[in-house]
């Protein structure tokens, strides 16, 4: 198995961290043993691992009514996560229009409550 990497969101503080560093391997987002995402092209801001959304598993989100703001980053929207049933609230979160500052990360989707980031 691959390097496991982990971050902590907190959605109203923006305090974000990443526990190691990727290197040159290929993140993946998993959780209850699907790969959600994953990608050699990805966005790493405050620590967290923003996946293009094209290399996302669509399939496995929901959209969430809970949103939360940054200073300046800007409005994130979240997603649930279901997977064989089990859900996991607002896994996954994304900037639909982020502000200038943090435009690396528009049309990229990041994770966290429990949703394992690990390179293969």
């Amino acid at each position: 198995m691959g390097t496991r990497l982990g971050s902590r969101h907190r959605s109203f503080g923006c305090l974000l961290y990443l526990t190691e560093m990727i290197g040159a391997e290929m993140p993946k987002a998993i959780w209850n043993g699907q790969t959600l995402a994953e990608s050699e092209k990805i966005e790493t801001v405050e620590g967290n691992i923003y996946f293009p959304e094209e290399t996302v598993n669509r399939s496995f989100l929901k959209p969430s009514s809970t949103s939360s703001s940054c200073p300046w980053k800007g409005m994130a929207r979240y997603y649930t996560v279901l997977v064989d049933g089990q859900e996991n609230p607002d896994a996954a979160w994304y900037y639909p229009d982020p502000k200038p500052a943090a435009k690396t990360v528009k049309h990229h989707v990041a994770f966290w409550r429990g949703v394992e980031i690990v390179t293969t």
